[in-house]
């Protein structure tokens, strides 16, 4: 079984991260100049919270509320579901449907190495299977 870390691999392990004081706004551009659908919110190394798309529309635009007067920490996600870097793929799979989220902090201990969508995960999973088909398919044909 493959592991969250792979994935990583893959991917990389680069953390956006936006201060929890910075406005929805700053943290939208930083989404958009990133093409990323979250933003983990960082106090120093550690994860006050996380900041998502889906926050942007059901906790400012449904709300009323303005971007550009407020900050990450009134509308930001806390605690955060996070996930460890050994975790099997099909466990962080899991943890995503069975909270509704699709933005997993990923650690080692206490220190944030990357963040996986539920996309790279079913990414990954995908290029498995398509690996195993293959696999059988030249072991069936050569018999």
């Amino acid at each position: 079984m493959a592991s969250v870390s792979e994935v990583l691999k893959e991917k990389g392990n680069e953390v956006i991260g936006v201060s929890p004081s910075a406005t929805v706004y700053e943290a939208i551009e930083q989404m958009v100049e990133n093409n990323c659908g979250s933003l983990l919110v960082m106090e120093g190394d550690d994860i006050a919270g996380i900041f998502t798309e889906r926050d942007y529309l059901r906790k400012i635009t449904l709300q009323g509320r303005t971007a550009k007067a407020t900050a990450v920490q009134e509308v930001m996600n806390s605690p955060v579901v996070v996930v460890e870097v050994g975790a099997e793929i099909d466990e962080a799979l899991a943890m995503m449907t069975d909270r509704h989220i699709r933005h997993l902090p990923v650690v080692d201990g206490n220190r944030v190495c990357g963040v996986v969508s539920i996309g790279d995960l079913v990414k990954h999973k995908t290029k498995e299977q398509e690996f195993r088909i293959g696999y059988l398919e030249d072991y069936i044909g050569a018999r």
